[in-house]
């Protein structure tokens, strides 16, 4: 649906160009929710402004629905945004126009008949949950309510992707909810291609089915949302991934363990961290290298969760035992599919 090849993006700043984004290639699959995170500066907006060409790429191609945009001529590519709806951080929802009036401009644009856009934004002010308000103004409604306006009119048109830049960072974490989840029923109700711009890893956990992490203008992790919050390689995503699930132990924790140790020298001991995912999570693993390797085993800290009804676990354990047994365990829960990885030696 969207083919992103070597994009790149300068902009011209007071010493000198500078590149906001560096070599792009993505491919988000048709009626997916694909999220692109990155902290502040890292080139987000630059990216998704450059999917519908409000911001041209400097070099690079561009293909929606199997169109060339960068190839178009101007008549051509107005046309072709039809096919592209954009959601706001800030909402963008013009004062003097009613609720009804917000949703139908895009449709007055367009030249549509009034009986038919009277239609359309009936069924979207419904399918959003703001019929009962359709006479008001954005100053008096909420900022959620606002948000539902701009999905409203950003699928007026009847697109086929939807781009939702920070749509939810100005909202209170309930909102937040209940504004993805109104997404994920357009894109499941619809089929509608979501690409979805954040800096919270929150967002992405609860509705994107692929990530990619853009930093200083590059992406340098990406797949599915599970693999990477379950498997992170490089120091960007573990750091954005550290805010839901913890990637280092508390250093109480590790006082704790080094006291333990101090005292019972006689046996090895292995810090270790686990990452499980999808039926590993329903499965009893650790009773079993107890009983299996006659090992002492203690977990410390971490959690389990779900991403889009999948479940996941990472948790942080204290192992001890004879060194054979240690390694025979670890062996036996990464041919399991667990992620095994040695914090430390106590």
């Amino acid at each position: 649906m969207i083919e992103l090849h070597n994009i790149h993006q300068t902009y011209p700043g007071p010493q000198g160009p500078v590149q906001a984004l560096q070599g792009i290639d993505l491919q988000i699959q048709a009626g997916e929710i694909f999220g692109v995170i990155g902290r502040s500066g890292a080139g987000k907006s630059s990216l998704v402004r450059v999917i519908n060409l409000l911001n041209r790429p400097s070099q690079g191609q561009v293909r929606v629905d199997g169109r060339d945009l960068t190839a178009l001529n101007a008549p051509d590519l107005r046309a072709a945004r039809h096919q592209i709806g954009m959601v706001f951080q800030h909402f963008n929802l013009l004062s003097s126009r009613t609720i009804f009036d917000n949703v139908a401009l895009p449709l007055e644009l367009a030249g549509t008949r009034p009986a038919l856009i009277k239609a359309r934004v009936d069924d979207l002010l419904d399918l959003v949950g703001l019929s009962a308000l359709r006479d008001r103004y954005p100053a008096q409604i909420s900022g959620g309510q606002k948000q539902r306006v701009g999905i409203a009119r950003a699928l007026a048109s009847n697109p086929k992707v939807l781009l939702s830049d920070e749509a939810t960072s100005a909202l209170d974490p309930e909102t937040t909810r209940s504004i993805l989840g109104l997404l994920r029923q357009i894109n499941r109700d619809f089929g509608l291609t979501i690409v979805l711009i954040t800096h919270q890893m929150q967002v992405i956990k609860q509705v994107a089915d692929r990530v990619a992490v853009i930093d200083a203008g590059r992406i340098v992790e990406q797949g599915a949302v599970i693999d990477v919050f379950t498997r992170p390689q490089h120091a960007t995503t573990r750091s954005l991934i550290a805010e839901i699930v913890p990637q280092d132990l508390p250093e109480s924790v590790l006082v704790r363990i080094r006291k333990l140790m101090a005292t019972e020298p006689a046996q090895q001991g292995q810090l270790l961290r686990l990452a499980f995912a999808g039926d590993d999570s329903d499965r009893p693993l650790l009773s079993d290298v107890i009983r299996r390797f006659g090992l002492d085993l203690n977990i410390l800290h971490g959690q389990v969760d779900e991403i889009q009804g999948r479940p996941f676990g990472a948790l942080a354990v204290h192992v001890r035992g004879a060194r054979e047994q240690l390694a025979g365990a670890v062996a036996h829960l990464r041919g399991a599919g667990v992620l095994v990885q040695e914090v430390a030696h106590v």
